[in-house]
């Protein structure tokens, strides 16, 4: 199997869409011999950041000397974003291997009579297998979708962390913040220690979840608190510091932009403190070291590109969308912006672009590439300033260039989708470094 037929393989079962579950997951994981038991795991989720804290986490442990595999999604550009091992994508042979060993298994299921796996439920066993195969220390694995009942919550970690809890996804995981919180605080595991940013209702449902599970809850303001530090030169980079109700502080240097991002590493920072607890080699230069160097693209990614500044950040929901304004303004103030923007039809985007754009906006509209698009030339009669219909991502990203003078700030923000895209013409047509 070449790598492009086992993405043509995992695809296909795309057409079985979202389907929440442990039955089939479980089936396929017996079938490989259960691989996800053979070396330990921390269990990410979150209504947003849970991607920056997986990579946090990650870039610690590999500091500390740790041989780790990372499993995270959507992928930006290829499929081979979402399996990583010790520093390197999955190269495109051994997603091909990874692949055609699940095929195995889910051949083997079908033909007992039993339910075929999704395409996430593919992945997630690929990934699983996969990291057996490299024989990790640490795999820090990512929730694709709430937690409860997403095809990752089959492992047992050492320590679970939950980072904000807002509204997303509501289809499956609820219209209530505690209904979200619920399907959340479904990775809480008995005597698994969890660190969360939660607060309110949301916070309420995962302290009841852990007290049942008799498990250890360090949550922001009430276990752990963050601070930022007085800002340097650098502005590409931030300062915080993180103390514990125990008495530990710790300061740290994040290459990550935003408010969001200072919970984000402080979530991160705690759970690495319990983790250090009983792993010697887990100390505090390594945190910061890690941390410092941590890599999370497409998330408030600043660029210059051909003398024009650009942020890239893939906003797709009313928290994301907050947080990307929060941190616009702490960056650039109140300089002029352009906007390419796309988002799916069943997010809700009515109160996202009510926030996101200004009366003075530029605005290009284009199609997500994804069946679930949102028509470009409906969102734009609904945008509070001027915006501009257009056939695709390429052509936006076009039209915002030729508009934009060394004032503006290019801004490519909406469904994670896009980035694919508009990445590979931003460094195909303008020689972005990304």
């Amino acid at each position: 199997m070449t790598y492009e037929e086992a993405v043509q393989y995992i695809e296909q079962a795309s057409s079985f869409g979202i389907q929440l579950g442990l039955s089939r997951i479980t089936a396929l994981l017996d079938m490989l011999g259960n691989p996800q038991r053979q070396y330990q795991t921390i269990h990410v989720t979150g209504t947003n950041g849970k991607g920056s804290v997986t990579a946090m986490v990650t870039a610690a442990l590999e500091a500390a000397g740790y041989r780790v595999g990372r499993y995270t999604s959507p992928h930006l550009e290829t499929y081979r974003e979402r399996i990583y091992v010790h520093g390197q994508l999955i190269s495109a042979p051994d997603f091909a291997d990874a692949i055609a060993t699940v095929q195995e298994g889910v051949n083997q299921l079908t033909a007992s009579g039993q339910e075929a796996p999704t395409t996430f439920e593919m992945l997630t066993a690929a990934a699983f297998w996969y990291f057996a195969e490299k024989k990790v220390d640490y795999a820090v694995i990512e929730v694709g979708l709430g937690g409860l009942l997403d095809s990752t919550n089959v492992i047992t970690p050492v320590v679970s962390i939950i980072t904000n809890v807002d509204f997303d996804h509501m289809k499956y995981c609820g219209h209530t913040i505690g209904e979200i919180a619920t399907q959340k605080a479904g990775i809480i595991k008995a005597g698994v220690p969890v660190v969360t940013t939660a607060t309110g209702e949301a916070l309420q449902v995962i302290a009841k979840r852990a007290y049942a599970k008799q498990s250890r809850l360090y949550a922001l303001h009430h276990g752990f608190d963050v601070m930022p530090l007085p800002p340097g030169e650098d502005k590409t980079t931030q300062a915080i510091r993180v103390t514990t109700t125990a008495g530990k502080t710790i300061d740290v240097t994040l290459p990550l932009l935003g408010q969001h991002q200072q919970q984000n590493g402080a979530a991160a920072v705690m759970a690495l403190l319990e983790l250090a607890r009983t792993r010697k080699a887990l100390t505090r230069t390594a945190i910061c070291q890690g941390l410092a160097h941590v890599r999370w693209p497409g998330r408030f990614q600043v660029l210059t590109v051909q003398g024009k500044q650009v942020v890239i950040d893939g906003a797709h929901n009313p928290a994301g969308i907050t947080s990307f304004c929060q941190t616009y303004e702490q960056v650039f103030a109140r300089r002029p912006r352009i906007f390419v923007f796309s988002v799916l039809a069943d997010k809700d985007y009515t109160h996202m672009i009510q926030e996101l754009f200004r009366s003075d906006d530029e605005v290009y509209v284009a199609p997500v590439p994804n069946p679930r698009t949102a028509d470009p030339k409906v969102l734009c009669p609904q945008l509070p300033c001027h915006a501009t219909p257009c056939q695709s991502l390429e052509e936006a990203v076009d039209r915002a260039f030729t508009h934009a003078t060394a004032e503006d700030v290019i801004c490519l923000v909406g469904s994670l989708y896009m980035q694919g895209v508009v990445r590979a013409y931003l460094r195909e047509h303008y020689q972005a470094s990304l």
